[in-house]
């Protein structure tokens, strides 16, 4: 499954203080905007998706979700955060559907606690593994075999280091990040880890893996959005089109010919414009997402070439969401009709298999400026594989 990475109480500048960097784009919203070229035309929002009602994990006040991840109806996990505004009392969560309900999971071999949890994956229902911050000073990382999490503890992982989004699949796992203000990517196989830096200025902030050895990370280096490939046991970058002031924050890996990339570009110091990166198999090119003050911030797929996009529209805070793309062209998704006195902002999503529903987590602030953690679900109509 894919990965994200810093996801914001966006609007905010890239240089956010720790207690809000865990609002953000699924790990970390930073925010990031930009111009659009087409190639997909937006049209009127869909009638065919059902949204469901929303509901709350049940953090603690001021709590946001920022990433999620689905094995089946009966299984979802999500991270966080709690008590988001409090530097010394925030609280990272990891938290279950078990099909009923959802239960806070706790972390065992942690005497000082996670600060905030950015991003999760599951490779299988009894592989699972969690990145954030820990109130130690070190990047987190924590494993789950499906009925609780032990930190994880790497000798070479360094106060400063810091880690936004991960994936995985069985018995490989991939962490972004950044080192000393540069991109880095850990990859974990059989208990055995690579540490890759580029030499760049810059940070990764979503990875996706496919197979054994295939995999696409995202972010920025040089004030332009960064991808690198993993092609075998090396990670390199991949050229893409130049888009100055650009950054990706997540990516979603269809198949060896599809892949889907998010995130934004940022044209001066109040105007972000979305942007959509769409690979082929053989090139990045990018896809007009349509106009409006909007943020995207995750992305998910239904392995069919069907993809949604989780973000804010500023323009219409209060209701819910989504961008559909399928191949062709981009569909604005919205819940119903909601307050005006509130925003919410859908950080990450995950597409069930067999279900026909995607989940979507983040949070809402009402007129007080409190947070809420919500998931938000749609039905959509099952594809058939082309």
């Amino acid at each position: 499954m894919g990965a994200r990475a810093p996801r914001t109480i966006c609007g905010m500048t890239r240089r956010l203080p720790r207690r809000a960097l865990a609002l953000c784009a699924g790990g970390l919203l930073l925010l990031s905007s930009h111009t659009a070229t087409a190639h997909a035309d937006p049209v009127s929002p869909s009638t065919l998706e059902a949204w469901q009602a929303p509901v709350s994990a049940g953090l603690s006040r001021d709590g946001s979700l920022s990433d999620v991840a689905g094995i089946s109806a009966g299984s979802v996990w999500a991270v966080g955060q709690q008590s988001v505004w409090d530097i010394w009392q925030s609280r990272g969560a990891i938290t279950h559907w078990d099909g009923t309900s959802w239960t806070e999971v706790g972390i065992r071999n942690d005497p000082t606690g996670a600060g905030l949890l950015r991003s999760i994956a599951a490779a299988s229902p009894t592989e699972l593994w969690a990145v954030g911050e820990g109130h130690d000073g070190l990047p987190y990382l924590a494993r789950g075999d499906g009925t609780s999490f032990d930190r994880i503890t790497i000798d070479r992982l360094h106060v400063g280091d810091w880690l936004g989004g991960v994936a995985a699949t069985t018995g490989r796992m991939a962490a972004v990040g950044s080192r000393d203000k540069q991109p880095l990517i850990m990859t974990g196989t059989g208990g055995k880890w690579k540490f890759t830096q580029l030499p760049e200025r810059g940070t990764l902030y979503g990875v996706a893996l496919s197979g054994k050895s295939d995999g696409w990370a995202v972010g920025d280096s040089a004030g332009k959005p960064l991808i690198m490939r993993q092609s075998g046991s090396r990670w390199k970058t991949f050229h893409i089109p130049d888009i100055p002031g650009g950054y990706l924050r997540d990516v979603y890996f269809d198949s060896p010919k599809r892949a889907l990339a998010v995130g934004g570009v940022s044209q001066g110091a109040d105007r972000i414009i979305p942007l959509i990166l769409s690979w082929n198999g053989k090139k990045w090119s990018r896809v007009a997402p349509g106009g409006g003050d909007v943020r995207l911030y995750g992305v998910t797929g239904d392995r069919k070439g069907h993809f949604w996009i989780s973000g804010v529209d500023l323009e219409q805070p209060e209701e819910a969401f989504v961008l559909s793309y399928d191949g062709h062209r981009v569909e604005t998704l919205r819940g119903p009709e909601a307050p005006a006195s509130r925003t919410i902002r859908l950080q990450s999503l995950a597409y069930l298999p067999g279900t026909g529903t995607v989940w979507t987590v983040g949070h809402v602030v009402d007129a007080a400026g409190r947070y809420t953690d919500v998931i938000e679900r749609f039905g959509t109509p099952e594809r058939a594989k082309p």
